[in-house]
């Protein structure tokens, strides 16, 4: 009886989607891409007929074409990167739209649960999957940096569930939810784990899993290029440079004769508009158009060398740093870094450090 009362269900919201549309239009002939989206993310094809599938497009199509054309604005210049690094790395670039239902492409997005970035990691999660998380320097807002990680955690999920819709699930709610939902279900089939009357996840998830299909479904009708609903072009391609620690952003867009708006978007991870100092050099994102003149016009100042410097040895002591220990010997920091190959300022206690330092400190160590 149950199956039937969602049979006769069903064919009542194809009929509402085919009046309110003024002809009789199926959703196959409404969304051509259907399929394709299916496959991507492991669907079988019957779901587009599933009673809460087609209830919930009845019911959020309008915003959600809405939300879809804001966020595709908003997120136009990162796109080509987030897809090429999905394509690269074995996941289907359809994974943008969760990126787009995560944060809406904005990569300063923070949820109400303190979730960062365009890939919305909590801090736990992303301490996990090795991104930075500190007062100046938050690569939960950078695209490259997230996007890595984020594809790092969906091929994990999906080599623990073995489908696709299934890791986008636990990327949602957590794999003990989703494990939970198929041992008590009995089964992984979409249809039985986003039902609203078994209930056998999370209200936000069971809508999750939807809202992607959806979404997705609306942008690969515009194309697989996207870009054609709001006129604007996304063939833009992006490079990585390297920079000095310290380097002021507003500073390189003068160089690059470029906005500093869109250099900041396109660095969002930078706060405040400065790379930080923890390390001698970092990598930030520019258009591949703009390669050219920052070779040629940012320069590599010449480090600060010592006169007649010579090496000591330092022992690493509880609760010292790179800072301290410079100023003990009056060194150079990032002399410091680079002569021991410090990635980051993390020290090991007794571990052995050569500090580079003048022949005046030199002489006087060795009194």
């Amino acid at each position: 009886m149950y199956t039937f009362m969602r049979i006769i269900s069903t064919v009542l919201l194809i009929s509402v989607l085919s009046v309110s549309s003024g002809h009789a239009l199926s959703l196959e002939e409404k969304y051509p891409s259907y399929s394709y989206v299916f496959s991507e993310f492991d669907v079988d094809e019957s779901y587009l007929y599933d009673d809460t599938f087609a209830s919930f497009i009845v019911q959020h199509e309008k915003k959600l074409k809405s939300f879809y054309r804001r966020s595709l604005d908003r997120g136009q210049e990162i796109l080509p990167t987030m897809q090429g690094l999905l394509v690269k790395d074995g996941v289907s670039d359809l994974f943008i739209y969760l990126s787009m239902v995560e944060s809406g492409f904005s990569s300063n997005a923070v949820s109400p649960k303190k979730a960062v970035g365009l890939w919305q990691f909590m801090p736990a999660t992303a301490k996990q999957y090795n991104l930075r998380v500190c007062g100046i320097y938050d690569e939960r807002c950078d695209t490259v940096s997230a996007t890595s990680a984020a594809i790092t955690y969906l091929n994990k999920l999906h080599k623990q569930f073995g489908k696709w819709y299934l890791a986008a699930l636990a990327y949602n709610c957590g794999e003990g939810c989703v494990e939970k939902a198929i041992s008590r279900a009995g089964t992984d089939d979409l249809s039985i784990l986003t039902d609203g009357h078994l209930k056998y996840l999370p209200p936000e998830t069971r809508d999750y899993m939807k809202k992607i299909l959806l979404v997705a479904m609306i942008g690969e009708n515009v194309t697989l290029g996207f870009g054609k609903d709001t006129g604007d072009s996304l063939e833009e391609t992006l490079i990585q440079v390297e920079v000095l620690a310290g380097t002021s952003l507003n500073d390189v867009a003068a160089l690059l004769k470029m906005k500093e708006k869109r250099l900041l978007k396109l660095n969002s991870g930078f706060k405040n508009g400065l790379v930080p100092k923890d390390k001698p050099l970092y990598k930030i994102t520019i258009p591949i158009e703009k390669m050219y003149a920052f070779y040629l016009r940012y320069e590599f100042p010449e480090k600060k060398r010592m006169e007649n410097s010579h090496m000591i040895s330092h022992y690493v002591r509880m609760g010292e740093t790179v800072k301290s220990i410079a100023a003990l010997y009056e060194a150079d920091m990032d002399q410091i870094r680079i002569s021991n190959h410090l990635e980051d300022d993390s020290l090991i206690l007794d571990s052995f450090l050569a500090i580079p330092v003048s022949q005046h400190i030199f002489e006087n160590m060795s009194k």
